[in-house]
C-alpha cells in the first residue's frame, strides 16, 4: 500500500489491519510517535492525517488512502511546528519526553486552525494528550508563546 507521509509516497508492506503506529515505528523506522495505551486514551502515538491530529495506535492501515497526508513529529517543520517547538524549549516544557511527540503535533494542528488559542482552546485541543510528569502549564504556555511568534 502506498501511503504519504512526510511529504513522501512510501511503499508500506504490513496487513491492512496492522495499526498504523506498527507500519511507522517497525517498518518505516519512524520513531517518534510512541505505544503508550494502545486504546487511543493517551495521545504519545498521535500523528496528523490531513493536519488533524489521531491516534496511530487504532487507526488501522486499511482505514487510509494515498492521497491522504501524514505528518509525523520527524516530518513536522512547517512555521507553526517550527514556533510550537521554538516555545517548547524557550519554556523548557520536556521532563520525561514520552509524550512530547503527540503534544508538539497537537499543538501545531491547534494553532494551525486558530492561531491565537485561549486557554480552553487550548485544553479542549490537548486533553486527548496525557503528560504523565504533569507539565500541563508549561505546555499552555508554550502554546501561547509559540502564537505569539507566529
Amino acid at each position: 500500500m502506498k501511503l504519504t507521509i512526510n511529504g513522501k509516497q512510501v511503499e508500506v508492506h504490513s496487513s491492512p489491519d496492522t495499526p498504523l503506529l506498527w507500519a511507522l515505528r517497525d517498518e518505516l523506522g519512524l520513531t517518534g510517535a510512541k505505544f503508550g495505551c494502545g486504546a487511543a486514551l493517551c495521545g504519545a502515538c498521535t500523528v496528523l492525517k490531513n493536519g488533524l491530529p489521531i491516534r496511530a495506535c487504532v487507526t488501522p492501515l486499511s482505514t487510509l488512502a494515498a492521497d491522504d497526508s501524514l505528518t509525523t513529529v520527524e516530518g513536522n517543520d512547517d512555521k507553526v511546528a517550527k514556533a510550537v517547538k521554538q516555545a517548547w524549549q524557550e519554556l523548557d516544557v520536556v521532563q520525561c519526553g514520552y509524550c512530547q511527540s503527540g503534544q508538539v503535533l497537537a499543538a501545531t494542528a491547534l494553532l494551525s486552525a486558530n492561531p491565537h488559542p485561549s486557554d480552553q482552546d487550548i485544553d479542549q485541543a490537548m486533553s486527548g494528550n496525557l503528560c504523565r510528569c504533569g507539565t500541563y502549564p508549561r505546555i499552555r504556555a508554550a502554546i501561547h508563546a509559540a502564537a505569539k511568534l507566529l
